[in-house]
């Protein structure tokens, strides 16, 4: 069984793509192919299913996929540590993040930071639903994530706090709500709500926080991006719930109107942690990550 096999492999697994997989591998179509054929021949059994679209594991790929993505750490790990000797750090760090966290957390100047740094990593930045981010890193799809590691429980991960913030009502100027100092559930029980997924760190949250009060919310409108969610609210179409602080500086124009109101009854706080493998599971890079995130904390913390 060769190696690149294996990534050829993970490679079509992640991307359900024969496309985007051979681009991401810098090889043909018809190379991938093969490679795909060579390791099916090694291990004697099909592993993906042939003529779908996207590209579908079958049970046989799905038992092998995860045993692949740990024999490629277990390699990428064997080469560090042939380069910490020298004082290198390299590869590929993959890093999952809220599309929010750059309002409270300088996330951006953390990859720019780590990237001057180290810069033999190459790295790539997913902004996606917290839960699925969580079962990625989970899963090996990536190593490492700012996430709301409370949203859900994965065995095996490690949870580094980096911040708390409270979780209030936004709504539109002109609507009758956005006279009111503060407002309840119970108040909110008959309103139009935007939202996002079920699967985004705040609405798991407030949808907890509504099923334990014995209320039900209307949500006229479910997208996954948290500026139209926003603007949708500046619009009139509904109310949301958002995390303060909000930087308004870094969203578009007509969401620096709107009126953010403070629960009062219940508290809700969205947590913001860094999550990653436990131990030596964890990537040479996601490490490296996390440590410089530890010494960058203290200096966020002092500034708010």
């Amino acid at each position: 069984m060769e190696l690149r096999h294996l990534r050829h492999f993970v490679a079509l697994a992640e991307e359900r793509s024969f496309t985007r997989a051979a681009a991401r591998e810098l090889i043909v179509q018809s190379g991938l192919s093969s490679s795909v054929r060579a390791l099916e021949k090694d291990v004697g059994a099909l592993l993906f299913v042939r003529g779908t679209r996207p590209v579908r594991l079958t049970s046989e790929g799905e038992a092998l996929v995860s045993a692949a993505r740990r024999a490629l750490d277990a390699v990428d790990a064997s080469y560090q540590a042939v380069r910490d000797v020298r004082g290198l750090l390299t590869g590929h760090l993959r890093i999952g993040g809220l599309q929010t966290s750059g309002h409270s957390l300088p996330f951006a100047s953390w990859i720019a930071g780590f990237s001057r740094a180290h810069p033999g990593v190459n790295m790539t930045v997913r902004q996606l639903p917290a839960l699925r981010m969580l079962a990625m890193v989970g899963e090996g799809e990536l190593d490492c994530a700012l996430v709301s590691a409370e949203c859900g429980r994965v065995p095996g991960l490690d949870v580094v706090p980096l911040l708390s913030e409270p979780i209030a009502l936004a709504c539109a100027q002109g609507q009758p709500l956005a006279t009111a100092e503060s407002v309840t559930l119970q108040q909110l029980a008959g309103e139009r709500f935007v939202e996002t997924h079920p699967e985004w760190a705040i609405r798991s949250l407030v949808d907890a926080a509504f099923h334990e009060a014995g209320l039900t919310r209307h949500i006229v409108c479910e997208v996954d991006e948290w500026t139209t969610v926003l603007g949708l609210v500046a619009e009139g179409v509904g109310v949301t719930f958002v995390s303060q602080p909000l930087n308004f500086a870094l969203l578009p124009g007509n969401v620096a109107s709107l009126r953010l109101i403070p629960l009062r009854g219940v508290r809700l706080e969205r947590r913001i942690d860094l999550v990653l493998p436990k131990g030596h599971a964890a990537s040479p890079a996601a490490r490296r990550f996390v440590e410089y995130v530890r010494q960058a904390l203290p200096a966020v913390r002092d500034s708010s």
